[in-house]
């Protein structure tokens, strides 16, 4: 697998994947980005600008990256497609590898949630499937700001299924290092639970480091957590190490002082000061969020196993509400929504 005239396309170049594709090409590969007509246009205009959180910054000129809106045109021929749209267009980029791709082609999906991989072998019927984890955060420029520039803003290793030999080698570049894992059911459970955070950035409107650092909003977060980790043991389902820290000990972390949390978890911390999520950007940009594969997917879960989740279906709520009212954040405080629970 380790041979880099394989020919990879990015199934959906917003944030992550126009990250992961710049850096790829910066590395020399052969990519393709498949993307939306007005990121296509901004990438074949001005190229690309990737920079990291430790201050590096890197440009792509137009002429060093190949980036379509045609599917067809993308897919064709590929080799290992990695696929980054959103949770609910998994279905739709299916129907677009089995219709264009190769039949051979390596699927990686790189998308939050944990089940998209299952969803696309469902959907791809003998095809090589693998489950993958983006850990980091990564922000895309304002509309209309040229060059685009995604920003990677936080750390962490990408996680791919073991299974195709070399995969994680050829994928391994600068700035988006890779490594395969023995179980990634795990790996995706456990990145699950931080995720559970996205919908509070998203609530409150506040950049992820500054939520981060008032234990108001931990101690939601914690509650959060709390609730998967009960649904998650009454499906004997064991989540993966997260930064090093077993997950049970996670909600105590996050209900410590302010400053004891500061000093103890730096490496939770390591965030870009303006940094967001992926749903605070959803809404903002008018667009559906990922509720229902993040917080949804443990309601499902403990409403199958008849344990108790009042938090999360308030948080779940909530996020609904503003989808509805598409007046972007609603800028909760942690008080609006522990009122809500209590009136419940």
């Amino acid at each position: 697998m380790a041979n880099e005239d394989k020919r990879i396309v990015i199934a959906g170049a917003g944030s992550i994947g126009c990250y992961a594709g710049g850096c790829l090409a910066l590395a020399g590969l052969r990519v393709i980005l498949l993307a939306r007509p007005r990121i296509e246009e901004a990438l074949r205009k001005d190229g690309l600008r990737a920079t990291e959180l430790d201050g590096r910054d890197r440009s792509i000129k137009p002429d060093g990256l190949s980036a379509t809106a045609d599917p067809a045109a993308a897919l064709r021929g590929a080799e290992i497609i990695l696929v980054t749209v959103k949770s609910g267009a998994t279905e739709y980029m299916a129907a677009l590898i089995a219709g264009h791709a190769r039949p051979d082609a390596v699927v990686v999906s790189l998308q939050n949630g944990v089940d998209n991989a299952d969803r696309l072998r469902a959907r791809l019927t003998g095809r090589p499937v693998l489950a993958g984890m983006v850990p980091f955060n990564v922000v895309q420029s304002p509309d209309g700001e040229l060059p685009l520039r995604v920003h990677r803003a936080s750390e962490g290793k990408v996680m791919i299924e073991e299974g195709i030999a070399g995969l994680d080698e050829l994928l391994d570049v600068d700035g988006f290092a890779v490594a395969a894992h023995g179980d990634m059911t795990a790996v995706l459970w456990g990145k699950l639970l931080l995720n559970l955070n996205n919908a509070l950035v998203a609530l409150c409107g506040l950049p992820l480091a500054t939520q981060l650092a008032d234990r108001r909003w931990r101690l939601i977060l914690a509650g959060q957590i709390d609730e998967a980790l009960a649904a998650m043991r009454a499906s004997s389902i064991e989540p993966a190490r997260i930064a090093g820290l077993r997950p049970a000990l996670l909600p105590k972390l996050l209900r410590l002082p302010d400053g004891l949390f500061k000093v103890l978890a730096r490496r939770m911390l390591a965030i870009d000061p303006e940094a967001r999520s992926s749903m605070w950007d959803d809404l903002q940009r008018g667009r559906p969020t990922e509720i229902d594969e993040l917080q949804g997917a443990i309601l499902r879960l403990a409403d199958r196993e008849g344990t108790p989740a009042p938090l999360i279906k308030r948080v779940t709520a909530l996020v609904r509400k503003a989808e509805q009212e598409n007046h972007g954040s609603p800028g909760l405080t942690p008080e609006a929504i522990s009122a809500g629970l209590r009136s419940a």
